[in-house]
């Protein structure tokens, strides 16, 4: 029995084009652009009772014990950073990930951040793990097709989540 392992919900989110965005604004404006962007990401973790991990200037890193509270809080950053004129792009996948350092990593997290990466404007994507253990949930979803994810064997076939 391995105790340093436990079953999570990884989400990523990550905001698209902010490089251009960034170099549109100057830092001033962008970070305070920023600061109410990681605002509206904390809020909506803690009433969907997610985990911030770890953040980079433009995304975040959390974990959620179900899956289906990671979907509902990705689509309410999608739905608010909107009002900031601003898109993101999400990612979830559920597995079993390592305890290191205190942290949540492992092949699991990898591959929920590579799914985040294959995303668009506003997407929500998944993994076909996500979305059969939310079966009767009432998501919606459409099909994304399969993809090589970067590092990661295999192809993962994904789904755009398309009603909550």
């Amino acid at each position: 029995m391995d105790l340093d392992t436990v079953l999570a919900t990884v989400l990523f989110t990550d905001i698209v084009g902010s490089t251009e965005r960034m170099s549109d604004l100057g830092d001033r404006r962008w970070k305070e652009l920023a600061e109410r962007h990681h605002a509206i990401v904390r809020d909506a973790l803690g009433r969907w009772q997610g985990v911030e991990v770890d953040t980079a200037g433009d995304g975040f890193y959390a974990t959620f014990d179900g899956p289906a509270r990671g979907i509902r809080c990705a689509l309410e950053i999608v739905e608010r950073i909107g009002d900031l004129g601003m898109t993101v792009r999400s990612g979830l996948h559920t597995g079993d990930c390592r305890v290191i350092d205190g942290k949540i990593g492992g092949v699991a997290v990898s591959i929920g951040a590579r799914i985040a990466a294959t995303g668009g404007d506003s997407e929500v994507r998944v993994s076909q793990t996500v979305k059969d253990l939310v079966a009767g949930s009432g998501f919606v979803f459409d099909d994304a097709g399969e993809h090589a994810l970067k590092g990661v064997p295999d192809h993962w076939h994904l789904y755009r989540v398309v009603q909550g």
